[in-house]
Formats: C-alpha cells, structure tokens, sequence
C-alpha cells in the first residue's frame, strides 16, 4: 500500500468544487464511485472526472493512496478552506459582515435565530477554553 500526497496551496474550481463537496460526503473514494455520486445519469463522462480528480491531487486538493491498480482520493481542502476563502474574498476576511449579510438576505425564522445563538455561545466556550490552555 502506498500513500502519495502533494502539497500546495492552489484553489479549487468552481467544478472541482463540485467534486469536492461529492468527496466530503463520500471521504476516501475511488473516481468510480465520485463519478456515480456526482453524474448519477451519465451526463458526464468517467475520464473527464477522472481528469479533474488528478488535477486535484496535483494542485494538492486531494490525497491519493494506491492499492494494487486501484487508487483511493481523500480530500485535503475542507468545507472550512472553502468558507474562509469565500469570506475573503467577498466580505475581506469580515466574519460580522458576511452573517449579516446572509441573515439580511435569508428569511431566518425566529428558532433558526435561536439555534444560530446556541452554536455561537458553544463555540465561544470552545474557543475560550483553546485560550485558557495557551
């Protein structure tokens, strides 16, 4: 079994993606099964995702491990690498504007609100006890 990796810190495209938000779902996964879950009728053909899942295991997207003739991608960029970028770029880094934005643009119903509350104090207190152990 061997475990190839490669490290970078390029960006995704908009249909890699695609693909990765299929691989977040799926974890390690062999491109048959990436291109099942993402092109569940054929309308796409096997290579073109298979083209793109190499791309990404170039760029440093994804992790690859080989087993016998088969090979398994895992990926590397998270649903959090895609968030801070997307907050970046569009709100230059501002936490507080991006929520307001989105809370100013979505029909947030009152228990929503609420439950938006409660992730926030829990990771206040998550983040305050990463503080009190520094």
């Amino acid at each position: 079994m061997r475990r190839e990796t490669s490290n970078s810190n390029a960006e995704p495209s908009d249909r890699e993606l695609d693909l990765l938000k299929v691989m977040w779902q799926l974890g390690e996964a062999k491109v048959r099964d990436i291109h099942e879950a993402i092109c569940p009728d054929g309308e796409c053909a096997f290579t073109t995702v298979q083209t793109l899942v190499r791309i990404m295991f170039k760029k440093g997207l994804v992790t690859k491990r080989s087993e016998g003739r088969t090979d398994y991608y895992t990926p590397v960029y998270t649903v959090e690498n895609a968030t801070s970028r997307f907050v970046d770029k569009l709100f230059d880094g501002a936490v507080d504007k991006f929520v307001l934005s989105l809370l100013s643009a979505e029909d947030v119903s009152m228990d929503e609100m609420r439950d938006l509350e409660k992730m926030i104090a829990k990771a206040r207190k998550a983040k305050q006890k990463e503080e009190d152990k520094a």
